[in-house]
C-alpha cells in the first residue's frame, strides 16, 4: 500500500515540473493613468494583458519592473499627455484566431478615427459577421493598445466599451483634440 501512494505521489510530483517547465513566465505592474488604474501583465516577449481595474476591486499585484511594462506605463503617458498616437509594443493577445483576427483588424484603425462595427465588419473581410466582430471587440484583453474604442455604432452613437462608456468618451476625445492640434 505505501509503495503505491509513493508512486502517485512521484508521478504528481513530476507532471508539476513538467507543466511548470514549459509554462511562460508572466509579469505584472499596475498603471496609474487619468481614467483609472490599469492591471497590465507582460510575458518576456510581449504585452498579453492590459485593462482597467474597476474602483471597488483592490488586485493584490506585486508591481515589477520588466522591461516591457516599464516601457508600457512611458508610452501609456506618452499617449495621455497627447505625445503619442502609435505604440511601439509587442503584443500577444490570448484568444481564439477569429478574435485575433478582429484584433489585427483593429489595429489598422488610424489613431484619432472611427469606425462603426459594420465598416469594422467590411475591413475584416467579412460584412455580414458584425455581431462576431463586435462580440470579439468586447473581449479584446488589450485595452487602448489594441483600439476597440475607436469603433462605434452605425446610428453615429457611442457604442459599447468594457472599461465604461465614460472612458472610451475620454479615448475618443483625447485622440479628436490631438488629431485637430496636428491640422
Amino acid at each position: 500500500m505505501r509503495e503505491k501512494s509513493t508512486t502517485c505521489l512521484e508521478k504528481s510530483q513530476k507532471k508539476r515540473r513538467m507543466i511548470s517547465s514549459t509554462e511562460a513566465l508572466f509579469y505584472s505592474r499596475i498603471i496609474t493613468t487619468p481614467i483609472g488604474d490599469m492591471i497590465a501583465i507582460a510575458s518576456d516577449n510581449a504585452i498579453v494583458y492590459l485593462d482597467f481595474i474597476d474602483d471597488n476591486e483592490t488586485p493584490q499585484i506585486n508591481n515589477q519592473n520588466h522591461r516591457l511594462l516599464i516601457r508600457l506605463e512611458e508610452e501609456l503617458g506618452e499617449y495621455f499627455a497627447q505625445k503619442r498616437q502609435l505604440f511601439t509594443l509587442p503584443l500577444s493577445p490570448n484568444g481564439t484566431t477569429f478574435q485575433k483576427a478582429v484584433w489585427e483588424t483593429l489595429l489598422k484603425i488610424p489613431y484619432g478615427s472611427t469606425l462603426s462595427y459594420a465598416e469594422e465588419a467590411k475591413m475584416f473581410g467579412n460584412p455580414k459577421a458584425t455581431r462576431a466582430v463586435a462580440s470579439a471587440n468586447a473581449k479584446n484583453p488589450i485595452s487602448i493598445l489594441i483600439p476597440c474604442h475607436r469603433v462605434i455604432s452605425s446610428n453615429g452613437s457611442i457604442g459599447g466599451y468594457s472599461g465604461g462608456l465614460w472612458r472610451k468618451e475620454f479615448l475618443l476625445s483625447l485622440e479628436n483634440k490631438t488629431k485637430n492640434k496636428k491640422t
